[in-house]
């Protein structure tokens, strides 16, 4: 999707680059698979805050989104491309031939009018989901199951996607947008191309205002702090603040972190690029 530089005529549009939209079809969701989205503002259920800089924000309501695309073996018909507040990818609604109606990720390239499909009779077509095992390898995937029949959890947000390396015994490789390759079970369903919405990334808020409707709060900087606050803060002028790591001591940039008993480790080839 291309996006657009606006012309400075205020100063939250000077540095503004925005998306264009220009494939979206329409700007009313389907009533029957939208449902309430209460935001927390951070807080837990005693109200006390748990999450920093999160609140305020637009209101929205959720789209529930068929991740498991468990209807096999019945071709669905796209209607439509929409906007989906809740993540940064588009997404799509398609009818199947019993007339449920039912929203996807949307494809990048996919069109209204396309037929889509998943299960194990499907065709390696941009949009159809299918299992690893009956993939051609080389394919660029989307939407990829870590457990099957549980739904997608990898490679969902806008210009992402994985590419299946190859197969061996029970479990595919599979290389992951971050660069990391690890083996996914066979029996795992993945979406056929890449995610809709590739210039997500080129886009730029322009001001502060922007980021606060999309419901983030200001972020205090660890060095801006005094020492009893965070373990980066405090020091005479301006002190570069010590290892970067988190408010509650955890490194971060170069110090591993993660737990070297987590039992996915065995199944991870190459570990992402620092």
């Amino acid at each position: 999707m291309p996006v657009k530089k606006h012309k400075p005529v205020t100063p939250g549009t000077r540095f503004r680059i925005s998306n264009t939209f220009e494939a979206l079809t329409t700007d009313k969701p389907e009533k029957s698979l939208l449902a309430p989205h209460k935001k927390s503002g951070g807080r837990n259920n005693q109200g006390r805050r748990t999450v920093r800089n999160v609140g305020g924000g637009h209101k929205r309501r959720y789209r529930i989104i068929d991740f498991k695309r468990d209807k096999e073996g019945m071709t669905a018909v796209v209607k439509t491309i929409e906007y989906d507040p809740n993540r940064s990818a588009f997404i799509s609604l398609v009818e199947y031939k019993d007339g449920e109606k039912r929203y996807i990720i949307a494809p990048n390239k996919i069109k209204v009018g396309d037929e889509i499909m998943s299960g194990s009779t499907a065709t390696p077509n941009i949009g159809n989901s299918m299992y690893l095992k009956d993939i051609p390898l080389g394919s660029d995937i989307h939407a990829i199951e870590l457990q099957p029949g549980k739904g997608a959890a990898m490679a969902r947000s806008a210009g992402t996607y994985g590419t299946l390396m190859g197969r061996e015994g029970k479990y595919a490789t599979v290389k992951l947008p971050s660069g990391e390759v690890r083996r996914v079970l066979l029996t795992c369903k993945a979406t056929i191309g890449t995610t809709g919405n590739p210039d997500h990334g080129l886009e730029v808020l322009g001001k502060a205002g922007r980021s606060r409707w999309l419901g983030r709060r200001p972020r205090t900087r660890g060095v801006a702090m005094n020492p009893v606050d965070h373990p980066m803060g405090g020091g005479e002028g301006r002190s570069s603040g010590g290892h970067p790591r988190s408010r509650n001591g955890q490194m971060a940039k170069g110090e591993k972190t993660r737990n070297t008993n987590k039992h996915s480790s065995k199944l991870i080839i190459t570990r992402r690029k620092k």
